[in-house]
């Protein structure tokens, strides 16, 4: 997989660009990619082909969503994986693998903590830079309210403030606690 991510990557970004022949590579190579996906994945009555096609269309439906500075692969897998739930749903089917194939369900931990770090990104974006600038020195750099105060030119109750207040404001958004407790 770690040469199949920078191939992908640059037919996506040349695809994004305007350049048909790199997108049309990308679209005949993720199509083997998610037929061997789907194949290890999808029981009986299920039509892996159908699925293939239906993630390649929202692949290219939803390109501009596509963060560049993220990994392809973990973008289009996490289409690919909410294309085979859907299909579950609507035909009631059961997802049965054996146990040694287990750690193929998953995505790998780089995946994960690439599309964490993406979403993390875009709920940052909803603050304001400063709030956004401050909640990262303190609540992920790991920086004290004081050294955060003396980088930004603020006291330190201010930096409680905005840290309390934009967490708060994420925390009524998307359902968290908001709290601050430093």
């Amino acid at each position: 997989m770690d040469e199949i991510e920078p191939r992908l990557r640059s037919l996506m970004l040349a695809g994004l660009a305007g350049e048909a022949g790199p997108y049309r590579r990308l679209l005949d190579e993720l199509s083997g990619l998610l037929r061997a996906y789907y194949r290890r994945r999808v029981p009986p009555g299920v039509d892996a082909e159908d699925l293939v096609q239906e993630t390649l269309i929202a692949v290219h439906t939803r390109r501009a969503t596509y963060d560049a500075g993220q990994p392809f692969t973990a973008w289009a897998y996490a289409i690919a994986r909410y294309k085979l739930i859907d299909a579950l749903r609507r035909g009631r089917a059961h997802l049965r693998a054996p146990a040694e194939a287990a750690e193929a369900l998953f995505v790998t931990a780089g995946a994960e903590a690439a599309m964490a770090s993406r979403d993390l990104e875009r709920v940052m974006a909803e603050l304001p830079p400063r709030t956004r600038d401050l909640i990262r020195d303190v609540k992920l750099e790991g920086l004290s309210t004081r050294e955060a105060a003396q980088k930004h030119g603020m006291s330190e109750s201010a930096v409680k403030v905005a840290v309390h207040r934009g967490l708060k404001a994420l925390g009524g958004k998307y359902g968290g606690a908001g709290r601050d407790e430093d």
